[in-house]
């Protein structure tokens, strides 16, 4: 078992929930077509979305940029913080949602990538990202980075031994 796991958890996890507010308050992405800028953060866009008509890709980029990431972050603050032996199914299963939500971690920053390339239309359209991209991206890494070192061979062991006293019991 890695001791420095549990604090380089929390550690990543506090550094990613410092910088998650930030990034959905600060404006994600500016796009200038014909002269006219408009520069909005991703609960914007997920509104304009959603006015547009566009509801289902409206709530895969809320679930994707507002749910998910926060549903993460939860998890593996629970997961740091209690370091007693109880449940370690439970917590298995908690950080296999982790593992498997953790799939949509950059579909905010991969869209504004594409959007970039298409919109590159010379003087006539232009979208730079701002700095909600920036701070997106980096909780994105930080919470990656707490799911990297996360140890879950603690509560796996726990399980084993569980299991091993039930039969041997």
């Amino acid at each position: 078992m890695n001791t420095q796991a549990q604090p380089l958890t929390l550690a990543f996890s506090i550094t990613a929930l410092v910088l998650y507010i930030p990034a959905n308050l600060f404006p994600f992405m500016s796009i200038e077509l014909y002269g006219r800028r408009n520069t909005a953060t991703i609960w914007d866009g997920i509104v304009s979305l959603a006015k547009a008509g566009s509801w289902p890709i409206a709530i895969i980029v809320f679930l994707a940029s507002i749910l998910i990431p926060l549903l993460k972050l939860i998890i593996l603050f629970y997961l740091s913080l209690d370091s007693s032996d109880r449940q370690p199914r439970l917590k298995d299963n908690l950080y296999r949602i982790v593992e498997a939500i953790g799939r949509w971690s950059m579909l905010d920053i991969f869209l504004l990538s594409i959007m970039i390339a298409i919109l590159k239309l010379g003087k006539w359209a232009t979208v730079e990202p701002k700095s909600g991209a920036l701070l997106f991206a980096l909780v994105v890494i930080f919470t990656m980075l707490a799911s990297a070192y996360f140890d879950r061979s603690a509560f796996n062991e726990k399980d084993r031994d569980g299991k091993r006293s039930e039969t041997e019991g």
